[in-house]
C-alpha cells in the first residue's frame, strides 16, 4: 500500500521484516547489557577504556577549588600592585619636594650678596734709606754738596769747586772780607767761597740752611750763581 505522507513511499514486504529485525536485536542488546553489567565494566577494562574520574560532584568542588586559588592569587598581584603603586607616588613626591627645595636654596643663594672682598693689605712703607754720612771736613762738605747739585741739575766739580774755595777763604767757613767794594758798601763777602748775603738769598738751594757761613749750604749757592753767570764754578778762576 503506498504511504499517504509526501516524500516517503511504503516499504515493500522485505524491508519491513528486516527493520524488525533491527528493533529485535536492539532490544536483545539492551537486555543483555542490562543483566550483566559487571561483565560489561570487566569487558571495559580488558579493551583499556578509562573509567570517568570524577563524578559532577567532585568536578564541582575541584573547580570551586581553582577558582578560589585563582581569586587568591589576582588578589595577592593586586596587593603586591598596590603597594609599588604607593611606593612610586611617594617616590615621585619625595622627589618633586627634593627638585623644589634644591630650586628654593638656588633661588636663595642667587638672591645673597657676594660677599665684600677684604680690602688690599696696603704695601708695607718702604723705610727711608739711611742718610749718607760725609765728613765734617773740607772735603766732606764739597762732597756732600756735589750730591745736591747733581740732583738739581747744577753743573760743578770737585776740582773746580775746591780750587776756588782755596783760592776765596783758604778753607775757613768763617771767613769774612771787610775791606773789599762789597764791605765798603755795607754787604762783606762770606763763607768759604765769600758770596754776599744777597746773592746767597737769591741762589739759595732748597734743602740746606739758610745760614751763609754753613759750608753746604754757601757751596751751593756759590756754585748755582757760578752756573748761572758764567755756566759752572769750573769756569771761575778769579773774583766773581
Amino acid at each position: 500500500m503506498r504511504s499517504t505522507v509526501s516524500g516517503y513511499s511504503a516499504l515493500s514486504k522485505a524491508h519491513k521484516f528486516s527493520a524488525a529485525g533491527l528493533v529485535t536485536a536492539a532490544g536483545a542488546a539492551a537486555l543483555t547489557f542490562a543483566l550483566v553489567p559487571q561483565a560489561q565494566a570487566a569487558d571495559a577494562h580488558s579493551v583499556g577504556v578509562k573509567p570517568v574520574s570524577l563524578s559532577a560532584q567532585e568536578f564541582g568542588v575541584t573547580q570551586d577549588a581553582d577558582l578560589a586559588k585563582a581569586a587568591d592569587d589576582a588578589a595577592v598581584k593586586a596587593g603586591v600592585d598596590a603597594k609599588a603603586a604607593v611606593k612610586a607616588k611617594a617616590n615621585a613626591e619625595a622627589k618633586a619636594k627634593a627638585d623644589r627645595e634644591r630650586a628654593s636654596r638656588s633661588t636663595e643663594r642667587k638672591a645673597l650678596k657676594p660677599a665684600a672682598k677684604p680690602a688690599p693689605a696696603k704695601p708695607a712703607a718702604k723705610p727711608a734709606p739711611a742718610k749718607k754720612a760725609y765728613a765734617d771736613n773740607l772735603d766732606g762738605w764739597i762732597n756732600e754738596s756735589l750730591d745736591i747739585l747733581r740732583a738739581k741739575g747744577i753743573p760743578a766739580s770737585y776740582d773746580g769747586i775746591k780750587r776756588n774755595i782755596m783760592r776765596e777763604s783758604t778753607g775757613n767757613p768763617q771767613a769774612i772780607n771787610d775791606w773789599d767794594v762789597n764791605a765798603v758798601n755795607g754787604v762783606p763777602s762770606k763763607g768759604l767761597l765769600q758770596i754776599i748775603d744777597p746773592t746767597f738769598k737769591a741762589y739759595h738751594v732748597e734743602g740746606t740752611s739758610w745760614d751763609i757761613y754753613d759750608p753746604v749750604a754757601n757751596i751751593t749757592a756759590s756754585c748755582n750763581y757760578a752756573a748761572d753767570k758764567y755756566g759752572s764754578m769750573d769756569n771761575v778762576n778769579s773774583a766773581y
